[in-house]
């Protein structure tokens, strides 16, 4: 039986974080001496002389500040927000994925959603949720939680149709996007799942496509348009979920009946669990190449596990927010779980303090190992390539249209592991040159601090 949630926010401590000793975030620090070089460096850049600049850089063990600018000055954080999802997930989740729960009622089993996106996923792919559905004895039946909304407040609409917009859901599979492997030459790719080849159809000639896209759906419909393209392509398109079309999937893949049936938990019910994946697998997948499904779906995880009644983001916030955030320099807006949305709202020595609770709450080696290194993987492969083949930064980048930001953890020549926040918003063009001066700035920081 499902523990309410007031009881369940009681024992938190019983979680896998517990309560910690006091967070590096709130240990007395000197102010900030802000280095001559540095400030020249970051405040005389031509690269950086026509946008909004926010930069926090401390001590990742003492919590002493080194050097801030604008740092209590709120920017849009885009991806850098899937760091608070992860700490919401250190902090609400155990060591594994809760992939589904279940109640038995007689010759019935009936089973729901805690969010779990990894069922038949692309990337971070689980069947232990389908091998338990097929090998059980009883009739299926899936509850629908009727809770989430598709999408998060101050989603930009006309995203639908790209792969790292998918739609939220207590129950996906296959990540909520169909994969379209096309080669030269040819009319048609190869779909997957196959489920949604008959609903695809190569464009007409002189169909027009001015996005360019290799794959157009309708906006309110899964039908999807291919169109020619003169070398081979990989990409990923959405689709619209449902309760009706999840049905439909789950018996294709299951291969026999599924009903669907109200959610409601009985008072003689025993709700069981199925675990998945373990949670690091999921953690690591969307903080180093930044994937907003993973983690929108793990606030909904989070959720889950404070109660069965509804998934939704607002609820994890908000015990995150009152139970382990209070203590931050400046609240947050925090509205999603992968920084899409436009109406989040951080501070750089918010941001760096957050690295500093995660620094202090998980050991070094793990918490590092979740994150992007330089040279790398992800989004930081490309740059702050090793030194004699160690990594020395570790980082989530942050991307919107005019914003870019990078925050993380930086290893000094002399050994010493700096949290810092570089945040830049409203660019008025392209992002390479500030990329190229924030690199070039860091680098002396790792040589000089």
């Amino acid at each position: 039986m499902f523990v309410s949630v007031f009881r369940l926010l009681a024992g938190l401590v019983l979680l896998p974080l517990g309560v910690f000793a006091q967070s590096a975030a709130s240990v007395p620090a000197r102010s900030a001496p802000n280095p001559a070089w540095l400030e020249a460096l970051v405040t005389t850049s031509p690269a950086l002389r026509q946008h909004h600049v926010g930069v926090s850089v401390a001590d990742a063990t003492t919590g002493e500040k080194l050097y801030e600018l604008n740092a209590d000055k709120y920017f849009t954080p885009a991806s850098v927000m899937k760091l608070f999802s992860v700490y919401a997930g250190l902090h609400l989740l155990s060591d594994s994925v809760p992939a589904l729960r279940y109640v038995v009622r007689g010759d019935s089993l009936i089973f729901w959603g805690t969010g779990d996106p990894t069922l038949l996923h692309g990337d971070v792919p689980s069947r232990r949720a389908l091998t338990f559905l097929q090998s059980r004895p009883e009739k299926l039946f899936y509850a629908a939680i009727p809770s989430v909304v598709p999408y998060g407040p101050g989603w930009t609409w006309d995203d639908y149709n790209y792969y790292y917009q998918p739609e939220r859901g207590a129950f996906p599979v296959y990540g909520h996007t169909v994969r379209f492997y096309g080669t030269a030459g040819r009319a048609m790719p190869r779909i997957y799942p196959r489920f949604f080849g008959p609903l695809t159809q190569a464009a007409p000639v002189g169909t027009p496509n001015p996005q360019d896209d290799h794959v157009r759906r309708l906006e309110l419909e899964n039908r999807f348009t291919v169109f020619p393209a003169s070398k081979n392509w990989v990409d990923e398109t959405p689709f619209r979920t449902s309760t009706a079309l999840l049905q439909q999937l789950l018996q294709d893949t299951l291969r026999r009946p599924v009903g669907v049936v109200p959610f409601r938990i009985q008072p003689q019910d025993s709700v069981r669990v199925v675990h998945g994946l373990p949670v690091d697998s999921l953690y690591r997948r969307l903080l180093r190449v930044s994937d907003n499904f993973l983690a929108e779906q793990l606030l909904l995880l989070c959720s889950s596990r404070l109660g069965p009644d509804s998934l939704s983001t607002r609820r994890p916030i908000r015990v995150m927010q009152k139970l382990y955030l209070a203590n931050l320099p400046d609240a947050p807006r925090w509205v999603d779980g992968s920084g899409l949305s436009r109406l989040n709202l951080i501070t750089p020595r918010t941001m760096t303090s957050l690295l500093l609770k995660l620094h202090q709450e998980v050991p070094e080696a793990r918490l590092l190992s979740l994150l992007a290194a330089g040279g790398g993987q992800g989004t930081l492969r490309r740059r702050y390539r090793p030194v004699a083949g160690q990594p020395w930064l570790w980082g989530k980048t942050g991307t919107l249209t005019n914003n870019h930001n990078l925050v993380g953890y930086l290893r000094t020549k002399s050994g010493r592991l700096l949290a810092f926040s570089f945040m830049n918003n409203n660019m008025p063009g392209d992002d390479a040159s500030v990329r190229a001066e924030m690199e070039r700035i860091l680098t002396q920081v790792r040589e000089r601090l």
